[in-house]
């Protein structure tokens, strides 16, 4: 096997995914947007696929890379104390519901000094972090490339569109513990 027809990663789940009670968190950078937004839409194209609704995806935009791992805790953290507060007798609104899952979206491309290296363990270690201090499923969508034509055959230019397999992988972690 080889070519750009090749795509070697995570094999679809043996059941069937059931997102449609499933609320998600995208936060994405906007440095690089060229390469992000592909992945964004690949990723919010999977989690309809699963049945996650449309108005239960939000999306957050920060700066950069080193930004997602503040970010998705704020807004996660957030949502988990709207979710509090509707248990005091205020009605259920999706929008309030505590998501249950979320996707860091950015591109890293090596350039010729440090940078690149601390900025992606930084983001790395980071985004691990506010998983496991929230209990939410928070799935790593950086890309660390060594050149831009790395990154956007990865985001679906003249390849496959690893966004996809990053909204496959919320649904499947926020569903793993129900």
């Amino acid at each position: 096997m080889g070519g750009d027809d090749f795509h070697k990663g995570v094999k679809q789940p043996s059941t069937k995914l059931d997102g449609s009670a499933l609320r998600i968190l995208i936060v994405h950078t906007r440095w690089n947007s060229e390469i992000v937004d592909p992945l964004v839409e690949g990723s919010i194209a999977a989690l309809v696929n699963y049945g996650v609704k449309r108005e239960n995806i939000t999306l957050r935009d920060v700066p950069g890379a080193f930004e997602l791992p503040s970010a998705a805790l704020r807004l996660i953290r957030q949502s988990q104390g709207q979710s509090q507060n509707l248990l005091m007798g205020s009605p259920q609104v999706s929008s309030a519901m505590p998501f249950d899952a979320a996707i860091c979206v950015g591109v890293l491309i090596k350039g010729s000094t440090m940078h690149f290296e601390y900025i992606a363990d930084a983001t790395s270690h980071g985004i691990m972090k506010v998983g496991l201090d929230t209990g939410v499923p928070v799935i790593f969508g950086v890309l660390t490339c060594l050149t831009e034509e790395q990154a956007m055959q990865r985001a679906g230019m003249g390849g496959h569109n690893h966004g996809a397999d990053w909204g496959s992988a919320a649904v499947e972690m926020a569903l793993l513990g129900l």
